[in-house]
């Protein structure tokens, strides 16, 4: 049973959705492939990377935009199609992570797996995509540069995207990931919000890849001053995708706001951002479906709940992403580096961190 920061009695606020998890978002869907292979001679030094999917209203007959909104709050990283959110408010298909040499890869199989389940629509009109990749770099645990990740890692990251319980920790793009120089990951969290006498829920999912030990909070503590063994970086050496999703009718102007406390979420743990770090976050409703972009009336009618109400939704997702940075890390297993060859990158001791938050009187 994968341990979750709540079962080490770590606090938090706000009220969490059923798996406590981006998937609680009604028709929100996630899939993993991860590509874990020792050293082999003369093709790598190792792999420990991946592809993760997040499908936001599953797999359905037809393909339809979702409205969106991003935000680079640093950005020393990518998140492909994020000009095209920018200026128009929308993407279609799925929200892909994995490593930094590996989104072309990624993308290319997206457009294929987008193709082939909606071919009646791409052959019928002069219709084209553009998938959203997001990418952190994990080339201190896996050989980058070998690009193993291979067009049917992304298809097996799409074919097997579910609902319920998300796999965290070292799984899917997050695999080869660091956080606070601790093994990193994959994570997710979510809340429950009632507005306006309505029930939304709100959930986000982190590939966790930055921060230095130093600057490591958990509840306000500063727990990295007290867990100072097994270093890895001199300074901020990687970055974070934080996706966050919500069943809420958002227009995109509302999104593109939400979008940005992101970073107030990742710094509740202690990050500022470091120079080479790139923190991206891209929100998402699944509300007000609408016909694709090429059949769209001329006259849309969308809901949007008004902005003062937009608090609660501020609230819930520095809440989440906090959450899911620390799930991320506590779900994650030691991993032995490639470069440097043989360091160890340890998994945060659950023990340890309970003493020090138990110290000061946080659990």
């Amino acid at each position: 049973m994968t341990i979750r920061a709540r079962d080490l009695g770590l606090p938090f606020n706000g009220t969490p959705g059923p798996y406590n998890a981006i998937t609680d978002v009604p028709g929100v869907t996630v899939g993993f492939s991860t590509v874990i292979q020792d050293a082999v001679p003369g093709q790598h030094r190792g792999l420990c990377t991946g592809v993760s999917a997040i499908i936001p209203r599953g797999v359905s007959g037809a393909i339809e935009p979702v409205w969106a909104g991003v935000h680079s709050f640093n950005g020393n990283g990518e998140l492909t199609g994020g000009h095209h959110i920018a200026d128009l408010g929308w993407f279609m298909g799925p929200v892909m992570l994995t490593n930094s040499h590996s989104v072309g890869m990624v993308s290319h199989a997206t457009v294929g797996w987008m193709i082939e389940r909606y071919s009646e629509v791409f052959e019928r009109d002069h219709m084209w995509c553009l998938p959203v990749v997001g990418e952190t770099y994990d080339g201190v645990l896996n050989d980058i540069n070998a690009r193993g990740v291979t067009e049917a890692h992304a298809l097996e990251a799409l074919n097997s995207a579910t609902s319920g319980p998300v796999t965290e920790g070292n799984v899917g793009g997050g695999a080869g990931m660091i956080a606070y120089e601790f093994k990193g990951g994959t994570g997710t969290a979510s809340r429950q919000i009632t507005v306006a006498g309505q029930d939304y829920t709100l959930g986000v999912m982190v590939q966790a890849n930055h921060g230095t030990r130093a600057a490591f909070e958990v509840a306000g503590v500063p727990v990295g001053r007290e867990m100072t063994d097994d270093l890895v970086f001199p300074s901020e050496m990687g970055s974070i995708i934080v996706v966050i999703a919500t069943d809420a009718p958002l227009l995109p102007h509302q999104l593109n706001r939400l979008a940005r406390r992101g970073g107030i979420g990742i710094g509740r743990n202690g990050t500022t951002g470091g120079h080479n770090s790139g923190d991206i976050f891209l929100a998402f409703s699944t509300a007000n479906p609408q016909s694709n972009p090429w059949h769209t009336p001329d006259v849309m009618t969308l809901s949007a709940l008004k902005d003062s109400h937009l608090d609660y939704f501020y609230t819930a997702a520095v809440q989440a992403t906090e959450e899911a940075v620390l799930n991320a890390m506590i779900a994650a297993q030691d991993r032995v580096a490639v470069k440097p060859a043989g360091k160890l990158v340890c998994a945060i001791d659950h023990d340890r961190l309970c003493a020090v938050m138990a110290a000061a009187g946080r659990l």
